[in-house]
């Protein structure tokens, strides 16, 4: 398994969800975990995958999602999950 950690953020509207989903299952990555927050009108999204049966490599996965956060409006961070660890520890 290859796991990756996906942040999400930026002003709530229809469609983040489904478009970013849409984005991994084009992409045949599947998603593991997932939680979402909304604050006033702030959008956050973050999620675990799994990237190891993707159709595309990881680079242009990146590219795709932040295609799709540039069309809808949001801010889209990919990182493999040891790296997100590792910046996020205490």
């Amino acid at each position: 398994m290859e796991r990756v950690v996906i942040t999400v953020t930026g002003r709530d509207r229809v469609g983040i969800v489904a478009r970013i989903a849409s984005t991994l299952a084009e992409n045949h990555v599947n998603i593991l975990d997932i939680r979402q927050s909304i604050m006033g009108d702030l959008f956050t999204m973050i999620m675990l995958v799994d990237i190891s049966k993707s159709k595309c490599a990881f680079e242009e996965l990146v590219k795709r999602l932040n295609r799709v956060g540039e069309e809808i409006g949001v801010k889209v961070i990919v990182q493999h999950e040891d790296i997100f660890k590792y910046m996020h520890r205490i």
